[in-house]
């Protein structure tokens, strides 16, 4: 895996995480959908990382 596609689905996991957390703290549904799906998106694009190092090997 690259070492900059990892860091960037890290990074997104980790903004979506704080994204969702706080939008549910302050009560706010669309923030906290979000992160949510920032986060969908930074698994994502670990899980593709991770599929294209498996077809390397």
């Amino acid at each position: 895996m690259s070492a900059t596609e990892k860091a960037k689905a890290k990074v997104e996991q980790l903004t979506g995480t704080v994204k969702k957390e706080t939008g549910r703290a302050a009560g706010n549904d669309q923030t906290a959908a979000e992160g949510a799906g920032d986060k969908v998106k930074g698994n994502l694009r670990e899980a593709k990382e991770k599929i294209k190092d498996a077809f390397r090997d």
